[in-house]
């Protein structure tokens, strides 16, 4: 069975939607990624840091959906990273009110022995420093490593440094807004042609409630979000569409732009689920018969039949 590693934010989130609002809940994008590729029942570990004050029972929720924890580094004394923010009416801005970095800014990650030759890497929105490190600490090059990063590392003080690990990955999942940035290019078409030359064969470009769009080479695939009568709160969804995606990939052994297509559904169909509650808990108690109707939904909404004269 081939193994999936993650790397990323095991953290603590307080958010605010025109729906209401949370205290300190779980979060963080190794937590959503994790979450959402356990659906494939694979062998996954989660690399990351959290302060003596997070819950063990979080732990061990994560523990019981098959996902190792035991590279989850516990700071004694520490506290956990933790990120407040409040969306707008149309829930796809923000504005954040709090970021607490915590024991998250003195992180070293540290790739457990047994899965220093995972097959997939699902490298999850952290500084690029940390993720290049954990690419280099792999005792067997991936054959599929994926980066997730942010508009904030795309800055003046961090870019070098985020140009080096996207020249050491094979897939890049950024948003419309971040691909814009990180090209210089409006239109994303452009945008995905200068990203791919700067090392990633596959660029994935995530579109919110508009879909996704997967990009190689000259080959171009679009999935659509699946419409939803309500969204709660959109916290993780990119995260969870990583983990969906890098999850199947990892279920199948199939790294192909075809299989990628499926992958890129299944990462939408996850996220979809994601944002119909606050935080982790609707990922938390998700069962297979609910994912398995609403990929019928998704392959209803896309297909179709057309005379071509």
């Amino acid at each position: 069975m081939s193994k999936l590693l993650i790397v990323g934010t095991v953290a603590f989130d307080a958010i605010e939607t025109p729906f209401g609002k949370t205290d300190k809940i779980l979060g963080g994008a190794a937590t959503y990624i994790g979450l959402s590729a356990a659906n494939f029942n694979i062998s996954s570990a989660i690399v990351s840091v959290v302060g003596d004050d997070f819950p063990e029972a979080d732990l061990k929720m994560l523990q019981q959906k098959n996902i190792d924890t035991t590279a989850v580094e516990i700071v004694k004394g520490g506290k956990t990273f933790f990120w407040s923010g409040k969306y707008h009416n149309d829930l796809n801005s923000r504005d954040t009110l709090d970021t607490q970095l915590n024991v998250l800014a003195d992180f070293n990650p540290v790739v457990p022995e047994s899965y220093k030759d995972a097959e997939i890497v699902m490298l999850g929105n952290l500084h690029p420093l940390v993720q290049l490190s954990v690419l280099e600490q792999m005792s067997v090059k991936p054959k599929l490593a994926i980066l997730d990063t942010m508009n904030f590392w795309m800055e003046d003080a961090f870019i070098d440094d985020l140009r080096k690990v996207i020249a050491k990955v094979d897939v890049i999942t950024i948003n419309d807004e971040e691909a814009r940035q990180l090209s210089g290019e409006y239109s994303l078409v452009k945008a995905a042609r200068v990203i791919e030359k700067m090392g990633p064969k596959y660029v994935v470009i995530k579109k919110g409630e508009h879909g996704a769009l997967l990009f190689h080479k000259d080959q171009i695939f679009f999935a659509p979000a699946l419409p939803l009568e309500e969204v709660f709160d959109p916290t993780g969804a990119g995260d969870t569409f990583a983990g969906g995606f890098s999850g199947y990939l990892t279920k199948t052994e199939d790294i192909s732009f075809e299989n990628m297509k499926n992958a890129i559904i299944h990462g939408s169909n996850l996220a979809s689920f994601c944002v119909e509650k606050f935080g982790t808990e609707r990922m938390e108690n998700l069962n297979r018969g609910e994912v398995q109707k609403r990929l019928q939904q998704f392959k209803e909404l896309t297909q179709f039949e057309i005379e071509l004269s």
